[in-house]
């Protein structure tokens, strides 16, 4: 596997997991089937073991609909596709965008983010203990500790060469976080606590002669077929092995890794898909952008408190023939739709939960609101979600914390502080967020999918 980050998305065969990517023509069936939406995103989630990964999947998808990639390193006043995309790093963005733009036009964006909570590789990870080779590794972002033990993980990411190479890489189960029998630990049902330092370590092999600390770096390298002298470093997570699976009485849910937030990209590039297959002209420009970094605070460059969206909106609007003031007026008429997983009622702890504010799995998109801003949404952009909802009849729910207990963020307000952009945060509930085994309904997928298409056909 090549270079994600100087080739085209074509350049990776056999890169891909799951079925084939479905052509165009069935885009506008995955928007409206649920079962095409799940068997969709089962595929995207098992393609997508990490944002490198997410990113190119994404790209892959996009040229089969008929996006072509951009170079972010050259000068776009030469011309540019009307449908096209950029990768950096583990991020992705793409557009569609209109043949003239109107003198009150605005850009649609729907934003979103590619990576989730995993333990990453540290240099040199194999580490000998007691007759185990162990994987050291840190948190990366904030998971459900308890949810990665005793579940068989691989690992995923990117390797890079001392000539500046990317390679993407993967393997298939290959360690394991395995708990203390209760035999030689009475407590441990009363007293559970992991050491993120002690407990944390994956197992990976028995201990033997060839057991050297780059042994990890080594075997990786082997997959990618690259000389491990030639290695200069890594961005390696682990991730959960175990495939996506439909359960619930009626097959109703849907348990999986990742669902926050691979299911709002996935939303964003299925409604993406449906409207380069029907062949709309958008009247204003379409932007999906899928930013890494949000699980450790987006502060990167491919992260949403870095430079990468508004780049990337001043560029288009210059192959657009928009000038430096008229720049600014178009992001004043510009709106975001912050897509990411939020949080379904849960029965055993619903007094957690707002006492009258209790959304449900498969009943619709929630609406974040947040006093302390910590999601963006307004009364302005409440507006917009509920304009977009009644055009493509969706149901929607609204969501808000306790006041007792403090919510997460998003990349909703990063967006709206550094453009200025009104913006709106969204995303589908889950129950179990930041467990290796998250679980969702069927339904507000592609709900989810319908309601970004509205809102990029426009009012």
């Amino acid at each position: 596997m090549t270079d994600a980050a100087n080739t085209p998305a074509d350049a990776f065969p056999g890169f891909r997991s799951g079925n084939p990517a479905r052509r165009p023509s069935d885009a506008g069936e995955i928007l409206r089937d649920e079962n095409a939406y799940t068997d969709s995103l089962i595929d995207f989630v098992t393609a997508s073991p990490s944002s490198y990964h997410a990113a190119v999947e994404v790209a892959l998808r996009l040229e089969v609909a008929g996006f072509t990639r951009a170079d972010e390193t050259v000068s776009w006043q030469a011309g540019l596709p009307r449908l096209g995309y950029v990768i950096r790093d583990g991020a992705l963005a793409a557009w569609v965008l209109p043949e003239e733009l109107t003198p009150r036009a605005g850009m649609r964006i729907v934003g979103a983010h590619t990576d989730s909570p995993a333990l990453k590789l540290k240099p040199n990870a194999a580490v000998t203990r007691s007759g185990w080779q162990l994987i050291n590794a840190e948190v990366y972002g904030g998971p459900l500790l308890a949810s990665l033990l005793d579940r068989e993980l691989g690992l995923a990411g990117r390797l890079t060469t001392r000539d500046g190479a990317v390679h993407l890489v993967r393997t298939g189960p290959i360690a394991r976080i395995s708990q203390i029998a209760p035999h030689l630990d009475r407590s441990v049902n009363d007293t559970f606590h992991l050491d993120r330092q002690t407990h944390l370590l994956p197992l990976w092999s028995l201990a033997g002669p060839d057991s050297a600390p780059d042994a990890v770096e080594t075997h990786l390298c082997e997959i990618a077929g690259i000389d491990p002298a030639d290695l200069a470093g890594h961005d390696i997570l682990t991730y959960p092995t175990q495939a996506p699976a439909r359960f619930g009485r009626e097959g109703e849910f849907l348990a999986s890794s990742r669902l926050d937030n691979l299911s709002s990209v996935h939303a964003g590039l299925v409604a993406l898909e449906a409207l380069a297959a029907a062949r709309v002209e958008p009247t204003e420009p379409v932007i999906l952008v899928a930013f890494d970094h949000e699980e450790v605070g987006s502060a990167t460059r491919s992260g949403a408190g870095g430079p990468f969206l508004e780049t990337l909106l001043r560029r288009l609007a210059g192959v657009l023939g928009v000038d430096s003031d008229g720049i600014e007026a178009l992001l004043a008429r510009s709106t975001c739709v912050s897509a990411d997983a939020g949080h379904s009622v849960h029965p055993a702890y619903a007094h957690l939960h707002d006492p009258a504010v209790q959304p449900l799995i498969n009943h619709g998109p929630l609406l974040k609101i947040n006093a302390q801003q910590r999601y963006a949404t307004d009364a302005v952009g409440a507006a917009i979600w509920a304009r977009a909802c009644a055009a493509a009849d969706v149901p929607s729910q609204d969501f808000v914390s306790n006041n007792a207990v403090s919510c997460g963020s998003t990349i909703g307000p990063i967006t709206a502080t550094r453009l200025g952009i009104t913006t709106v945060d969204v995303g589908v509930p889950l129950l179990s967020m930041h467990s290796a085994r998250e679980m969702g309904g069927v339904k507000d997928g592609p709900w989810l999918a319908r309601t970004l298409h509205a809102y990029w056909l426009g009012d």
